[in-house]
């Protein structure tokens, strides 16, 4: 077992078709691979059975929440480099770019790990991995479940992470800078700008997460709002925060399927980062039930996270990591897909602002807050949690930098048999 580095970046080598990308220090304490930036600390031979059992990303997540892999140095570049093993799609799927073992080279490449990690299989999945989901992608029951792993997980906690905004989907950042917090701010009034807000408008709030939106609508526009969430403890939170604020009056907070909201027509609908919960096969009764809610010439926004389409839409399948760990049947659709959906149910799409850039910045804002406050994060939730969410927020942004991933504004309205949408003749006077 001596000189393990050496061995791992010679046989991973061999496997990838290419030299291993970052520098690797082994259990045994050697190092091997290119000298300086990162280095992937493997600090138990655990780790190369779950990458053997699970090749790609979710082998390589299970070994880093079960703290068997860590990265020292900057997190972000080692998962740059790391991003043709993780994200590119290879012979056997996405985030599996593994040449197919026909040639005895590479089986005895194979072999070569699997002595060096010992025998299969590997140790069960680190306990934060969401257990088997019985019964079809995005019933009620499921999608309930689904959002309360998700975000069931402590209000403190969030509140470490996301800083005192609470607002859990991508800031809108001055070119000039600016914190967090500002950007959080003018993230939601361009929300409320978009949607031409006024005193008296009654506003629906789709995932309306901590009453971040609501609180903002109801606050600075005068807009009556219904916040709907599933989850209890988002819930809990917002109503106090509703009440702090004086505004009862005006904002209304329900646990609440989206599919159950009965009591329109509203003036305006903000769904901002929720569609992403919708899933595909659901997507034309979301936009269905929107419409229907609304008045004519009311306005949708709806702010979602993207993919690239497929070149084989049929072959589009859940990343595996974020399935398994943080959003379980979590579903990404690709801009066209969006807009042709909300199109077909009636909509008319008025913009469309794509602002990945500014969701990377959001993210990375997030991680440095979450390690700035690791030790309570961890006492919150668990190690091997609060390391869920570090590779999840650092991975992500990293995905949004190599647009990997977007995240768009869409602006749709219910436009009015007679052709009137209440838009003005230049579209974007919200600016």
């Amino acid at each position: 077992m001596a000189d393990a580095a050496l061995r791992l970046t010679t046989l991973a080598g061999e496997l990838l078709g290419s030299p291993f990308p970052v520098r690797i220090r082994a259990w045994d304490g050697s190092e091997s691979g290119p000298p300086g930036g990162p280095v992937l600390v493997v600090r138990h031979r655990r780790a190369l059975r779950r990458l053997l059992w699970r090749p790609g990303e979710l082998g390589l997540a299970r070994a880093w929440v079960a703290g068997e892999i860590d990265v020292d140095g900057d997190l972000y570049t080692a998962l740059d480099r790391l991003a043709g093993i993780l994200w590119e799609r290879g012979p056997a799927g996405p985030g599996t770019p593994l040449r197919p073992l026909r040639d005895p080279r590479l089986r005895a490449a194979a072999r070569g790990l699997l002595s060096l990690g010992g025998p299969l299989p590997p140790p069960p999945p680190p306990a934060e991995e969401s257990r088997r989901r019985p019964g079809s992608r995005h019933t009620r029951g499921r999608d309930r479940r689904a959002i309360s792993h998700h975000y069931d997980v402590g209000n403190d906690f969030y509140g470490l992470v996301l800083g005192p905004s609470m607002v859990y989907s991508c800031a809108y950042f001055d070119e000039a800078g600016g914190t967090l917090e500002d950007a959080q701010r003018d993230k939601l009034d361009l929300v409320c700008r978009k949607l031409a807000l006024k005193e008296g408008d009654r506003l629906l709030d789709v995932g309306c997460g901590w009453g971040s939106m609501a609180v903002h609508a109801a606050r600075e526009y005068g807009a009556r709002v219904t916040g709907i969430t599933l989850s209890r403890e988002q819930a809990a939170w917002a109503r106090k925060r509703v009440a702090d604020e004086g505004l009862t009056d005006r904002v209304e907070i329900r646990v609440q399927d989206y599919r159950d909201v009965s009591d329109g027509p509203y003036d305006a609908i903000s769904s901002i980062g929720m569609a992403e919960h919708v899933g595909q096969v659901r997507y034309r009764e979301y936009a269905d039930l929107l419409l229907s809610l609304l008045v004519p010439g009311g306005r949708l926004l709806n702010h979602q996270i993207a993919r690239r389409p497929e070149p084989d839409e049929s072959a589009y399948e859940l990343d595996a990591f974020i399935d398994r760990y943080v959003f379980p049947d979590g579903e990404l659709s690709p801009l066209g897909r969006t807009v042709a959906a909300l199109e077909d149910a009636g909509f008319e799409v008025r913009d469309v602002e794509a602002i990945r850039e500014h969701y990377a910045r959001t993210l990375r804002a997030w991680v440095g807050n979450l390690e700035a406050a690791w030790p309570g994060a961890v006492r919150l939730v668990s190690p091997g949690r609060a390391r869920v969410w570090r590779l999840y927020m650092a991975a992500s942004a990293v995905a949004f930098e190599r647009n990997h991933i977007g995240v768009n504004q869409i602006l749709a309205v219910r436009t009015a048999a007679s052709g009137a949408s209440g838009m003005r003749a230049r579209t974007r006077d919200w600016r």
